[in-house]
């Protein structure tokens, strides 16, 4: 039976555990950062002694570390591509901006935990030769700032941060910037745009990757809050250790938000891959199991944005497992590990690690409705396929859900969302219309039949 496996939430709901300072240290707080700070220079085959910073970068490189924030891509390598070469100073952002729908994770963290994120971040700006960092949180995370705020002074009356961190000749400021509750600006330059005092619309790339041209046309970094934190423990306890938690390709572990109707709703922290679908939703450990007397209709497996699975659904997976062996068989759906992989080979994806279960008391034209209407409103306007196409989708489901469907709106939707994938700067064109097309495909016949059962009350009623 599986079980959490908390490393990053050890001490977070822990009995007397406070966030102040004191209470982090002893538990073992800075101690990373301290361990960072006076590494030597190490010798690397192949590369000769290369310097603390850059064997840092490689050991979260080796730790097979993966963003924990959505696209889920290897952390190291996207510290790699940093241009270290300009001459221009290198930035450090903290995307705490935390609004994919369903997804309550890092905000355990920083109200819980915030020093954990700081030793992280001090870390990570360490290795990549950065002086100035930034948390950008979202703007109704109030007390969360306040936390942030508070926990950063209570670093720096300790040394931790500001010039000559620890004796070291480092030097590094954190500043906590809210944001104003907009949805794009969990989007890395959308996020970058709002930082520097402008309207949060999505950079073209290329040419504006953030690692070349970020925060003030500055290579920058944009990492997720368990992302950072994660960089603690794999210096803490080196990357081998890290890299033998979850999965192959699948290291380390995994905060998921668990929402719906499930009996223990909550956030439960899991090795990567070490748990199925089914497991978390029905396992004691977990989800607890659906409501009673409800069967399981419909799992959005990473945040709203995800493709839908309908309950049922088998797979066919490729590949090869633990001990390389190839794989070729049909998985069902509540088999599938909760990994990066293996979501994204059914169709869909882990994203934030926010699982929407829905049980057959679900209404699937309202729950579409619901999250179209979301993605309306927070499209930023830039791109015409997803300021006018967002909008279509909503009013037609709105037109559903108060009696004014038609047969031909399952395919009226079907015909926006393909239209919008793909044509769009960021990512948000995806996020609007895969849920439509996952929700249409997958329960076409109630759609039809909502639009068909308009029809014939309309018709009635003209008879009359």
């Amino acid at each position: 039976m599986p079980e959490e496996y908390r490393l990053i939430l050890k001490h977070a709901d822990a009995p007397k555990y406070s966030n102040d300072i004191e209470c982090y240290m002893k538990h073992g707080g800075y101690k990373a950062l301290t361990k960072a700070l006076k590494l030597k220079g190490k010798r690397v085959e192949g590369k000769g002694v290369i310097p603390p910073q850059e064997w840092i970068r490689e050991e979260v490189k080796a730790s097979g570390l993966r963003g924990r924030g959505g696209a889920g891509f290897s952390c190291g390598l996207k510290w790699s591509f940093v241009d270290r070469r300009s001459g221009k100073p290198i930035y450090l952002i903290c995307n705490a901006d935390e609004s994919e729908p369903g997804t309550f994770k890092d905000r355990q963290i920083i109200y819980k935990d915030p020093h954990q994120l700081i030793e992280g971040m001090i870390i990570s700006a360490y290795a990549n030769d950065v002086n100035l960092a930034y948390i950008y949180i979202r703007g109704e995370f109030v007390e969360g700032a306040k936390i942030l705020n508070k926990a950063l002074d209570e670093a720096r009356k300790k040394k931790f941060l500001g010039k000559d961190i620890l004796g070291s000749g480092f030097n590094l400021e954190i500043h906590v910037h809210r944001g104003a509750g907009a949805y794009i600006c969990g989007e890395e330059t959308g996020l970058i745009e709002s930082l520097e005092g402008k309207r949060a619309y999505p950079r073209i790339k290329p040419p504006y990757f953030p690692a070349i041209l970020g925060l003030y046309m500055c290579p920058t970094i944009v990492n997720n809050v368990e992302t950072l934190c994660a960089v603690k423990h794999i210096v803490a306890d080196g990357s081998e250790a890290f890299a033998k938690l979850g999965t192959p390709n699948n290291t380390g572990t995994r905060i998921v938000s668990l929402s719906g109707h499930v009996k223990n709703p909550g956030y439960y922290e899991i090795e990567v891959g070490k748990a199925t679908i089914g497991e978390l939703i029905f396992n004691e450990n977990f989800g607890g199991g659906l409501r009673e007397g409800r069967e399981l209709k419909a799992i959005i497996p990473g945040g709203s944005s995800a493709k839908v699975f309908k309950a049922g659904e088998t797979f066919k997976m490729k590949g090869k497992d633990k001990k390389g062996n190839p794989i070729d068989k049909e998985v069902d759906l509540l088999d599938l590990p909760y990994d990066f992989d293996s979501l994204m080979a059914a169709g869909s994806m882990s994203g934030s690690g926010a699982i929407i279960v829905m049980d057959d008391s679900t209404d699937i034209v309202d729950a579409l409705s619901n999250v179209s209407e979301f993605y309306a409103h927070e499209s930023c306007g830039q791109c015409t396929p997803c300021r006018e196409g967002s909008l279509w989708m909503s009013k037609a489901l709105h037109r559903m859900t108060h009696g004014e469907g038609r047969k031909e709106d399952a395919d009226y939707l079907l015909n926006i969302a393909q239209n919008i994938q793909g044509r769009t700067i960021c990512a948000f064109g995806e996020a609007c219309s895969w849920p439509v097309l996952s929700f249409v495909k997958k329960f076409k016949p109630e759609f039809e039949a909502r639009g068909a059962e308009d029809e014939q009350r309309k018709a009635e009623e003209v008879s009359d």
